[in-house]
């Protein structure tokens, strides 16, 4: 098979965003606290933007994942045992940063039973200690279809369930090889199911190779398992080492992108070249989720 054409980064694609002075302060709190963001390891190009307004999106369970997609800059290697001071130590930080949202994430824990649910749910109740006011939003893994770690998750009560269908169901064996999008679909829909006031949120890229009618049918199956709130951002190559982008969707596309999930009945969209799943969380949140 012959490589896809190389195709030029746009200059609406390109996002200067440098560290402003309150950036360097989240930095040192997360050294010091031994902890991770999926800004830094998924090199977000919002970064500077997030660090720079006191926000971050923590990674639990390391940096190292079990899976490796092909789209994704985590790097892939055997995983260190998890950190039971590290619920605690996230619980601290948001403290600290006063944060009013809260995002919690993780690399894909494959090699635990529970797929790393327990540390969600321990985390999500130190953040409640430390922070009683805070509403967190969890950005989970699929456990591999385990809809008992699931429940451990959804027990510790968070306000939104985030698990990212990614992309398309054609190019899951080449992107997602460890993934099945069906899976990822009963998770989201064993969410609403086993807490029907809980607001639902998930997420893909386009631009690798992905038609737009393969994106409205994503969007209608998200809809249809009860999916509140739907994130559609650009795909941009971390390294050369990643999978090519194979296009470049316009602003105006992804105009195109939201109005049409909004017509299949989405409440709050965030559609937008620089769209990542948890850029903005806390205003898109507040936007209104299920109504």
């Amino acid at each position: 098979m012959s490589a896809p054409p190389v195709v030029r980064l746009p200059e609406w694609a390109r996002k200067s965003s440098p560290l402003a002075r309150g950036a360097r302060g989240v930095r040192v709190l997360l050294r010091e606290g031994g902890l991770h963001t999926v800004c830094e390891e998924a090199r977000c190009p919002n970064l500077g933007e997030c660090f720079s307004r006191g926000t971050a999106t923590f990674m639990l369970l390391g940096d190292r994942c079990t899976r490796r997609c092909g789209y994704c800059s985590v790097r892939t290697e055997r995983p260190l045992p998890p950190d039971p001071g590290e619920p605690g130590r996230v619980a601290e930080a948001v403290a600290r940063m006063r944060l009013r949202y809260v995002v919690l994430t993780s690399v894909n824990r494959d090699d635990l039973a529970d797929g790393g649910a327990a540390h969600f749910a321990a985390t999500v109740r130190e953040v409640r200690r430390a922070a009683p006011g805070a509403s967190v939003e969890v950005l989970t893994p699929d456990f591999q279809g385990d809809l008992a770690a699931l429940a451990t998750v959804l027990e510790a009560a968070p306000e939104v369930f985030n698990h990212n269908i990614e992309t398309v169901p054609r190019l899951f064996p080449r992107l997602r090889r460890q993934g099945d999008f069906q899976r990822s679909l009963e998770v989201l829909a064993a969410a609403r199911a086993h807490r029907p006031s809980l607001q639902t949120k998930s997420g893909l890229m386009v631009g690798l190779g992905e038609m737009d009618e393969e994106v409205e049918r994503v969007l209608l199956e998200l809809r249809a398992v009860g999916v509140d709130i739907v994130t559609i951002g650009q795909y941009l190559r971390p390294s050369r080492g990643h999978e090519p982008v194979r296009r470049y969707v316009p602003p105006d596309g992804f105009a195109v992108f939201e109005a049409r999930a909004r017509a299949l009945g989405f409440p709050v969209v965030h559609s937008g070249v620089f769209v990542r799943s948890s850029y903005g969380a806390e205003e898109v949140y507040r936007e209104g989720g299920r109504r």
